[in-house]
């Protein structure tokens, strides 16, 4: 039995220098390509927002109208919400071309700056809302060997 044939990968065909002068001509080349590719990017950065702008100006109306629709379709849904949701049963209200739901999401607590939250809940003596934490002393136990005993 033949032992499986390992592939050969190609040898890379990329120009490589043979002299000091050659390196220094690459490295040049180099930075004119470099220069060379920022220009093109920055005309097509140009070019682009061009573009953009042109569009967006054209898409314009159509967000305006998108909005106002979908703040009336608000208000009215919200008018008419005991209705729609049989009394609180349901959280979605079906229409012949598409749906309102209401998301109704847990409530949530973040807090920036716990230290400065902690000192003002304390000042305003509103301990019920901080938790203090119990946890056993390891250091002690360890410099009372004779307490554990």
């Amino acid at each position: 039995m033949a032992a499986p044939r390992k592939a050969k990968t190609a040898a890379a065909q990329i120009p490589v220098p043979q002299t000091r002068d050659q390196v220094a001509a690459h490295i040049r080349e180099i930075g004119e390509r470099q220069r060379e590719l920022a220009r093109i990017q920055s005309d097509m950065n140009d070019e682009l927002a061009h573009v953009k702008e042109k569009w967006e100006t054209v898409a314009a109306p159509h967000a305006q109208r998108i909005d106002a629709l979908t703040q009336g379709v608000q208000i009215w849904s919200e008018a008419n919400r005991d209705t729609l949701t049989q009394g609180g049963k349901t959280k979605t209200a079906a229409f012949a071309t598409g749906e309102v739901s209401w998301r109704i999401r847990p409530p949530s607590v973040r807090i920036t700056g716990a230290e400065a939250v902690l000192d003002a809940l304390r000042r305003l003596g509103l301990d019920r809302f901080i938790r203090e934490k119990s946890e056993v002393n390891k250091e002690a136990i360890l410099n009372e060997p004779e307490a554990k005993a």
